[in-house]
């Protein structure tokens, strides 16, 4: 009686074991329509982070992001950015507390509200969005919400993580 269940037990371990298919690594990746779809979310993962800064603060304030792709494309893909003020009731104000800026601490431009951060070759990476404290003599603490929003292009679609796509700064 013993050897038939050490029979019966091998046989439906070869039976699984031969029905399962191999992944092919030629395949496809994800689900049709999404290759040219990538998401970017802040670090840390989560929406309630605040960089509450003094404004006689001289080093840049970094603002991580990371772009999630399983690809190297021919583009560069870009993970577009903006400033928020609805709702906050002391905001601060572009140009008088902070500025946009880039690593070297050379301020960039928002086209019509948006700011890009580039991902070369849409490669997976981290990268970060810098702001310049500019020391204003406006008294009280000021505060801006930094959104990632989604940016729709011809070639690809970069989205956001509802977990990961706002940061606050603060401005005392």
């Amino acid at each position: 009686m013993k050897k038939h269940k050490i029979l019966i037990l091998l046989l439906s371990s070869l039976i699984a074991f031969s029905s399962c298919e191999k992944d092919d690594p030629d395949g496809p990746v994800g689900a049709d329509g999404y290759d040219h779809f990538y998401y970017a979310g802040f670090l840390p993962w989560n929406n309630t982070a605040t960089e509450s800064v003094n404004r006689t603060q001289t080093t840049l304030v970094k603002f991580p992001v990371q772009f999630h792709s399983s690809f190297v494309r021919n583009y560069d893909a870009a993970a577009h950015f903006t400033l928020v003020t609805t709702g906050i009731a002391n905001p601060a104000v572009l140009g008088q507390d902070f500025s946009v800026v880039d690593k070297s601490g050379n301020p960039i431009q928002a086209t019509n509200g948006v700011y890009s951060l580039n991902f070369s070759q849409a490669k997976a990476k981290i990268d970060t969005i810098y702001f310049k404290v500019l020391n204003s003599s406006v008294a009280g603490t000021r505060r801006i919400e930094i959104n990632l929003v989604q940016n729709n292009s011809a070639q690809y679609t970069v989205g956001t993580f509802t977990q990961a796509f706002k940061r606050f700064l603060e401005v005392k």
